[in-house]
């Protein structure tokens, strides 16, 4: 079982290297990188490459880990109890499963998606590792044990915005997505939009790697907002001779929504365009 990315999926051969290699020793794949980096897409890919279930556990800030084996619904089962239902008699009527449990259900090879692992509270990674080691846990509720019948492929990612216990971290093989360089870039725009005309990705990227080299730009345009860029640019109809002719002191570029998203780094772009005119009159 080798993944080799997909017609979908643009990855490095050191990101290939990664996923069959936490294949390989069976343990979790934890994937960090800036966000927009492609990072929940390649659970998708990796299911899809692979012909596998895709179960995906978004984590919030409030989700505890026991919401990914199980949870007891002991409200509905009193509220039935009062009205005479007879379900209450069965608990395993309010029993819900969470998706590490269907994944461990599944009765092919699964691939499970523990999606920004780091939003939630620092001690939720540490509930995880006896069910992420031994891939069972316990239904206290009905006495039941509940065993993976394959070892489902785990992969977890993680926008750095708290660390993760060491504990954690000894139990995972870890891989960074660095920021693509150009050629990969080029790859993935080729991949989203075969006809696209080659001099405005050209004039595209320069104005996106110029915007991303900004100093004290708060957020870095990323790949997902590039996309959506090229996309706006294409609906509207933009020519790569509208972006080539543009006027540098302006310094926001043309539908810039697209990739600034806060005002601190619109203000940015403007200052430094004011500047700019000040220089040239002087």
């Amino acid at each position: 079982m080798k993944f080799s990315g997909t017609d979908r999926y643009v990855a490095t051969d050191e990101l290939k290297l990664a996923v069959n290699a936490a294949i390989t020793l069976e343990r979790p794949l934890l994937i960090k990188g800036e966000p927009g980096t492609g990072k929940t897409l390649l659970a998708e890919e990796v299911a899809r490459a692979i012909d596998a279930p895709l179960f995906t556990w978004h984590v919030k800030s409030t989700t505890k880990a026991q919401q990914g084996l199980y949870e007891y619904d002991a409200v509905s089962r009193l509220r039935d109890s009062q009205l005479g239902d007879a379900r209450v008699q069965d608990v395993g009527n309010y029993i819900k499963r969470g998706k590490m449990w269907e994944a461990f259900a599944s009765e092919r090879r699964a691939v499970l998606l523990i999606d920004e692992i780091d939003k939630a509270d620092i001690e939720f990674p540490n509930d995880l590792l006896l069910e992420l080691d031994r891939m069972e846990f316990h239904v206290y509720e009905t006495g039941e044990t509940v065993r993976a019948r394959h070892r489902p492929i785990i992969v977890i990612t993680s926008n750095n915005e708290k660390e993760l216990p060491d504990a954690f971290l000894r139990r995972c093989f870890f891989h960074y997505i660095a920021f693509p360089d150009r050629a990969t870039l080029e790859s993935i725009v080729a991949v989203h939009y075969p006809r696209i005309a080659q001099d405005l990705v050209a004039r595209a990227l320069e104005m996106f790697f110029e915007l991303r080299e900004v100093p004290g730009l708060k957020k870095k345009p990323s790949t997902s907002e590039l996309i959506d860029w090229l996309k706006l640019l294409l609906a509207d109809q933009i020519p790569a001779a509208a972006l080539r002719e543009r006027d540098v002191a302006k310094a926001i570029p043309p539908l810039y929504g697209a990739l600034i998203k806060n005002e601190q780094d619109v203000q940015l772009l403007e200052r430094l365009a004011f500047m700019h005119r000040r220089q040239n009159r002087s």
